[in-house]
């Protein structure tokens, strides 16, 4: 997702993409140890996508 895609969602929006994130997080790292996956560097671009969410979730959060 873009910046411009992250603040145009909702909080509500928000909290579902960050949990679906961490779904998608978890299952990478589950598949990583048990068999190397094709590309480790998806592990790290997932982290960072979560924590531009919820950057973005503490923002509006404090704009309230």
């Amino acid at each position: 997702m873009t910046s411009k895609e992250i603040q145009d969602l909702s909080q509500d929006q928000l909290k579902e993409q960050i949990a679906q994130e961490r779904e998608r997080l978890l299952r990478l790292k589950f598949a990583h140890a048990i068999s190397p996956i094709e590309n480790p560097l998806r592990i790290r671009a997932s982290r960072k996508e979560i924590a531009k969410l919820l950057t973005e979730l503490s923002a509006k959060t404090n704009q309230q």
